[in-house]
């Protein structure tokens, strides 16, 4: 019998900046987007480490190894004048799916967002990721549907 140590939750350290990177890849290739890890290191480490932070994060560790990740930023709503939290990523590697560990992830952004005073933590995922809708449905979660865009940072 094979013993398995426990998960543990927490924020990120400087420690895991490259793991983290390494799980964006993966969570971008699952998504089926484009991944540059070129330089993400220091523009992570800078979000997640300054103060305040401009990113927040949790990983899930199990054995030294990160199997997880979620991150958040928190951004301000002009319908409500007030501040949300927006879960910018969830992200679980397959084989620590359906263990109770995404509810986890989302209770500490919850946390966050009622710590920071927000009216409610926001976030989308694509359409097609069945798998995630239901999850965030069984959380009592709301869909709202809406189509995203984006604009190159440059001209």
């Amino acid at each position: 019998m094979s013993y398995q140590q426990p998960c543990l939750i927490r924020e990120a350290v400087p420690d895991d900046i490259e793991a983290l990177i390494q799980l964006c890849a993966e969570h971008a290739a699952y998504e089926g987007a484009r991944y540059n890890p070129q330089g993400k290191g220091e523009q992570l480490s800078s979000a997640l480490f300054s103060t305040p932070p401009r990113l927040y994060a949790w990983v899930i560790e199990q054995d030294g190894k990160l199997l997880g990740y979620a991150t958040a930023t928190q951004e301000f709503s002009t319908w409500d004048a007030a501040s949300f939290l927006h879960m910018d990523c969830l992200y679980l590697r397959e084989n620590t799916r359906g263990r109770g560990l995404g509810p986890l992830l989302v209770k500490e952004i919850a946390h966050l967002a009622l710590k920071l005073g927000c009216v409610n933590v926001q976030w989308q995922t694509p359409i097609w990721n069945e798998r995630a809708i239901s999850f965030y449905q069984r959380l009592g979660a709301e869909g709202r549907p809406k189509m995203r865009f984006s604009l190159p940072g440059h001209t």
